[in-house]
């Protein structure tokens, strides 16, 4: 996929009054633009690892003809988020941005010497009456008008806004890769492109599950890579004991076969997602292009999984920060093309740059049913319950806990991660034989367990007619159990998948008020599940893109939505974000 990445531009207003005026704050308001973008380049990276690139204005804008020399640069260099700075008065809707398809913010000086407050409130109630949403920036305390630092509740919301400005710019113009069609009647996976189009500014592209087989046939995959990539797996791939009756294990010669193909699968759907120009060299110039997908999903069940091996492999391979190339951003695939869920994936990666666990939201653990089942009884963080977090054996081996930051369990993006602890991963991972009561075709799925004490969120995306689309989300950690106790836990349901023990944060309201709670009121089957406590990042993003947050245990203090959704509404947050978003539409 091209790496044109979107920029950030930064537009530095001025109070266009010549003679005076204007020509005392030259230096000081493009300090200000100066200043932000060196902050922000040094602090955001795209999924490359590379740095954020930020595009200032040749000028300061006075006036009109200037903010339109800014806006035909920013055009012209890609820009998908905009940042207005200013340390005075200035003529808002003579200076605004108005590019109503990207995100927008404006920091106005909290000084003395003159009205950067006055500005901000003038301009964002512009933005507000032409419909055009936009995030205020205001310090708490007041500078002095010779001051160049940008102050710590300055600096959190320019993050915050930019990190998840950026991820709506990511997305746009990008395609979710729909690999097969709707499996098992689950909702998520019959896929809704008016959400993608209007929403989210993405495409749609779509594949028959028989494009696999015809490209194992025809031999459509870089033949030098696969021995590569199957050497290495044998390698590094550790198999796990069979768990399937006599009758249905197969054979080692059989298993063997199957690997392979595993191997093909995951090959040729990093292909199909974005292109290999190494099959234009075989005489494939078509399917070198690949589908430009940032995201996509594998139907599997049934009618692949009841002939052919499972998907499993594929998409925890693909998922993860590293394969037999060695450590890279991670290729999303949404288990049982639930789109929904891969939505929610690329969301929690956008934001973070850090792979995605995919799992069945599977069960609630009450510290009673424990005790009785095991004769522990649950504490610390996991004292008013557990989440069973557990599916088909497609999470990212990110996903173990065994990666480290500060000496704590982390998930951290590829380029931070450590050959240590990429090896960790592998081996702390079993491929176990898939179980062919459920998948007849065979394969192998994964089987970890995720180490405790790791900040994570849990978020899903969800679609209601009359209403469209609503995001849910909750923080908590993960929960390391005695061994004996998980042993038992896993047994009562498919020990050859990966398990993370989850305790959300409790806050005795709403969906909150306990472990249950939680459970009773997620909106589906899957979740997806990313390292740190993100979900003001989610809550940001999800009003830029219009969409309202139906479920979070996020503090008010740390939420951050355009100005005008207050214009809504104070009290009660949540129902002022639904109208809010009605209100304004799809952002596309």
């Amino acid at each position: 996929m091209s790496a044109n990445y979107p920029k950030i531009g930064i537009r530095p207003t001025i109070d266009g009054r010549r003679r005076g005026v204007r020509e005392s704050l030259e230096a000081q308001t493009m300090g200000m633009a100066q200043r932000v973008a060196k902050f922000l380049e040094e602090s955001l990276f795209y999924p490359d690892g590379t740095p954020v690139e930020c595009i200032i204005a040749d000028s300061t804008i006075g006036g009109v003809k200037e903010a339109s020399a800014a806006a035909q640069k920013f055009k012209a260099a890609n820009v998908g988020v905009s940042i207005t700075v200013t340390p005075c008065w200035c003529y808002g809707s003579e200076t605004m941005d108005m590019d109503a398809s990207i995100p927008h913010a404006v920091w106005g000086f909290n000084g003395t010497e003159r009205p950067g407050a006055v500005y901000l409130a003038a301009v964002l109630s512009a933005y507000a009456q032409k419909g055009i949403p936009a995030f205020g920036i205001y310090g708490e305390d007041v500078q002095e008008s010779s001051s160049e630092h940008i102050p710590a509740d300055v600096q959190a919301k320019l993050l915050q806004f930019a990190k998840s400005a950026l991820a709506a710019a990511l997305m746009r113009g990008k395609s979710y890769l729909s690999m097969g069609s709707v499996s098992m009647g689950i909702a998520g996976s019959i896929v809704n492109e008016q959400f993608f189009q209007d929403y989210l500014g993405m495409r749609n592209e779509y594949i028959d599950m028989s494009e696999f087989v015809r490209r194992f046939e025809e031999e459509i995959y870089d033949k030098e890579e696969f021995e590569r990539a199957l050497a290495w797996t044998k390698e590094n791939c550790l198999n796990g004991a069979d768990n399937n009756p006599e009758h249905l294990q197969l054979s080692d010669e059989a298993k063997e076969q199957q690997w392979e193909t595993c191997v093909k699968m995951a090959l040729i759907a990093r292909d199909l997602m974005v292109g290999n120009p190494k099959l234009a060299g075989l005489g494939f110039e078509e399917e070198a292009y690949g589908h430009h997908a940032i995201v996509s999903g594998f139907q599997g069940q049934r009618q692949w999984t009841d002939h052919f091996p499972n998907g499993d492999f594929m998409e925890t391979i693909l998922n993860s920060s590293f394969d037999w190339n060695g450590r890279r951003a991670p290729y999303l695939v949404a288990t049982e093309n639930d789109s929904m869920n891969g939505v929610t994936m690329l969301f929690n990666y956008l934001l973070t740059n850090t792979a995605q666990i995919f799992a069945d939201v599977r069960t609630f653990w009450s510290p009673a049913a424990v005790e009785r089942v095991t004769g522990y009884k649950l504490e610390g963080q996991a004292a008013n319950g557990l989440l069973h977090l557990i599916n088909s054996g497609s999470a990212a081996l990110d996903g173990t806990g065994e990666q480290q930051l500060n000496g704590q369990p982390a998930i951290k993006p590829f380029w931070e991660i450590t050959d240590e602890e990429m090896d960790a991963c592998l081996k702390q991972t079993q491929f176990r034989p898939a179980s062919r009561e459920y998948f007849r075709g065979g394969g192998f799925s994964t089987d970890y367990l995720t180490k405790g004490g790791m900040p994570v969120t849990m978020a899903r995306m969800n679609l209601v007619k009359g209403l469209g689309p609503v995001l849910q989300l909750v923080e908590g950690y993960t929960v390391e159990l005695p061994e004996e106790v998980h042993h038992t836990l896993d047994q009562r349901t498919d020990p050859t998948w990966p398990t993370t023990w989850f305790a959300p944060k409790l806050t005795d309201q709403g969906s909150f008020k306990s472990v249950y709670d939680v459970m009773n009121n997620w909106g589906a089957n899957h979740g997806a599940i990313s390292y740190g406590h993100i979900g003001a990042d989610l809550i940001t993003l999800a009003s830029i893109l219009r969409i309202p947050v139906s479920m979070h245990n996020v503090e008010e203090s740390r939420i951050f939505r355009p100005r005008v959704w207050s214009l809504f509404g104070t009290e009660d947050l949540e129902s002022a974000d639904y109208r809010a978003c009605q209100n304004f539409g799809p952002l596309y």
